[in-house]
C-alpha cells in the first residue's frame, strides 16, 4: 500500500496534531489518517481507528452541472417570455375572419338576341345558373328538363319565382340563334347566355366550373363538364351549388328553403 494515501501515527501524536500534519502534506485524491492510543486500564495496543477522512474534488466535476442548469434556466426564461407574447387564437386586436373561395364574379357576354348582358342586369332576381351545351347528348337535356320542373313547381306551390340562366361551354357552335331554338324546346323562359371563347372561359374559371373538349373527330366533339347549378341571391352572390343527384322534387325544396330562409 503506497505511503502517500495512508498515514499511521504513534499514540502519543494528538489528533489534532495530525489533521495538522495533513494539512502541511498538501492535497491528494484522498486522505485517510489513524491513530492509535493506548488503554488506560489495559496495557496493550489498540487497534487502528479511522479518525478523519478528507475527500478532495476538482473543479472539473462542477462545470458539467452548472453548465446544464444554466442551459435549463434559459430555456425556461425564454418560454416564459414567449408565453407571455402569445396571444389566444381569436383574441388578438388585428383578427381576421378567415372565408372559404369566393365564387362568381363580374361577366360580359351576349343572350340569345345577341344583346351584350352583364352581372348588374340581374340584380334584384334569385337566378338559377346553370352551365352546359346544346349538342350534350343525354346529361344536359335531362338537367334543363329537372330545372324547368323544379322552378314551376315552386311557383305554383310557394309562389316563389327564380329565374333560370344557362350558360354555354362550347361557344364556338352555340351562336346566339342555336341557343334560342334549343332552349325553346324545354322553356321560353331560360335566358341563353354565350359569348367569346375567352370571355366564357374567364366566367368558368369565376364559377370553380370544370369543362374540357373529349373524343374530338373534325367538327364533331363532346363538352365534358361537371354540370353544375348554382342558386344566386338578389345581390348576384352564390347561396347553395347543386349537383346532378338532385331530382326536381329534391331541387324545388332545397331551393324554396334558401329562399325562405334568407327572406326570413
Amino acid at each position: 500500500m503506497p505511503f502517500s494515501r495512508y498515514l499511521f501515527f504513534p499514540t502519543k501524536q494528538r489528533p489534532g496534531q495530525c489533521l495538522n500534519l495533513l494539512q502541511r502534506l498538501g492535497p491528494s485524491k484522498r486522505v485517510q489518517s489513524s491513530c492509535f492510543s493506548k488503554s488506560t486500564s489495559q496495557n496493550h495496543w489498540k487497534r487502528p481507528v479511522p479518525q478523519v477522512e478528507v475527500e478532495l474534488w476538482a473543479p472539473r466535476f462542477f462545470v458539467i452541472p452548472a453548465a446544464v442548469l444554466g442551459f435549463v434556466g434559459l430555456a425556461a426564461f425564454v418560454h416564459y417570455n414567449d408565453e407571455r407574447r402569445a396571444v389566444p387564437k381569436g383574441q388578438g386586436s388585428d383578427s381576421v375572419n378567415v372565408k372559404g373561395p369566393i365564387i362568381g364574379g363580374p361577366f360580359t357576354l351576349v343572350n340569345t338576341e345577341n344583346k351584350v348582358v352583364t352581372e348588374k342586369d340581374f340584380l334584384g332576381n334569385w337566378v338559377l345558373l346553370y352551365f352546359g351545351y346544346t349538342f350534350s347528348p343525354d346529361v344536359g337535356p335531362e338537367q334543363l328538363k329537372l330545372i324547368t320542373k323544379a322552378l314551376n313547381t315552386l311557383e305554383s306551390k310557394e309562389n316563389l319565382k327564380v329565374l333560370p340562366v344557362f350558360v354555354t361551354l362550347d361557344p364556338q357552335r352555340d351562336n346566339p340563334p342555336h341557343l334560342c331554338a334549343y332552349l325553346e324546346e324545354f322553356e321560353s323562359r331560360i335566358v341563353g347566355l354565350t359569348g367569346p371563347v375567352g370571355a366564357i372561359r374567364q366566367m368558368a374559371q369565376e364559377y370553380r366550373v370544370y369543362f374540357r373538349k373529349v373524343e374530338e373527330e373534325g367538327d364533331d366533339y363532346l363538352v365534358e363538364t361537371s354540370h353544375n347549378m348554382y342558386l344566386i341571391n338578389p345581390n348576384m352572390e352564390v347561396v347553395k351549388c347543386f349537383g346532378v343527384e338532385y331530382n326536381a322534387e329534391e331541387l324545388s325544396e332545397a331551393i324554396g328553403k334558401e329562399l325562405k330562409r334568407t327572406s326570413s
